[in-house]
């Protein structure tokens, strides 16, 4: 019974996706008619891959033949879609394959950034993490371990603070403000070293110098002997996608290296925003 639900809520599902809306419902909202109409087409064809004829693909998205014919052979002119001479049905193109492997690519945030890693590894010769937001804390989801025997080795799925770690706090930084206070209130902001800012004044301070000088600070407040320096990866509307750090002990990461690894990593998370296709906001 349950798996007889399961098909019918995925079918009705599937035609609610394909069934081209009214003039009504299409003036209303704003979309442009004959654009809706060929995505219901091209929707509708990406669940039959093996095609279906023009009254059938017509039928299903609720066209007549003539309408139907005459989208289709525009997107078949961009290849789109293709006509399968020998059995006379209409299948998904090419040209559907490349813009769903670029959205695929795109979004890949990890391996896309992978290469722009190993250079500021090798830069910056400290270990560098790629990290994102979840709730109060950040997660790691990709490292790029330098090959000095005193590093940092955090793999993906290891966590920290949003408040006491750079990757958090530069996350944080970009955040509406409002926002970024609300995830802390009604709870103590915990203490992890003697360096761990715990009152929102003192985040609130933090996060407008992270905003002027385009990255964040983790000294020694994750952890004491760890510092660590982070910038933001914007997405297409300028909002935070992801955070780039490098991170390595005090040692090796001195005072008079602060800036100038900072504005390392801010130079090459401007260079993953772009290649993303992001924005970064003034």
């Amino acid at each position: 019974m349950n798996m007889i639900a399961r098909v019918s809520t995925e079918e009705e599902r599937r035609r609610l996706e394909v069934l081209v809306p009214s003039k009504d419902v299409l003036r209303a909202s704003g979309q442009v008619q004959s654009l809706s109409r060929a995505l219901k087409l091209l929707n509708s064809l990406s669940h039959h891959p093996q095609g279906l004829s023009l009254s059938e693909v017509a039928q299903e998205v609720g066209l007549p033949t003539s309408t139907a014919h005459r989208l289709l052979t525009t997107l078949q002119n961009e290849r789109f879609v293709r006509f399968d001479q020998e059995r006379s049905t209409w299948l998904v193109g090419v040209q559907s394959f490349r813009v769903g492997s670029a959205f695929v690519r795109s979004r890949d945030i990890a391996a896309i950034a992978r290469p722009f890693m190993r250079r500021l590894m090798e830069q910056a010769g400290e270990t560098v993490n790629l990290a994102i937001y979840d709730r109060s804390e950040v997660v790691y989801i990709a490292q790029v371990e330098c090959q000095k025997a005193m590093r940092v080795v955090s793999g993906p799925g290891a966590r920290a603070l949003l408040h006491a770690s750079a990757c958090g706090k530069v996350l944080m930084a970009h955040m509406n403000e409002s926002d970024a206070c609300r995830i802390y209130m009604g709870q103590e902001l915990r203490r992890e070293t003697p360096n761990t800012l715990t009152t929102i004044d003192a985040l609130r301070r933090e996060m407008a110098a992270i905003r002027n000088r385009g990255f964040a600070i983790d000294n020694e407040e994750t952890a004491v002997g760890l510092r660590c320096l982070a910038s933001l990866i914007h997405d297409e509307h300028g909002a935070a996608l992801a955070a780039l750090s490098v991170s390595g002990p005090t040692a090796r990461i001195t005072d008079g290296r602060l800036t100038s690894l900072g504005l390392a990593v801010k130079a090459i998370a401007a260079e993953i925003t772009a290649e993303v296709g992001g924005r970064s906001l003034p």
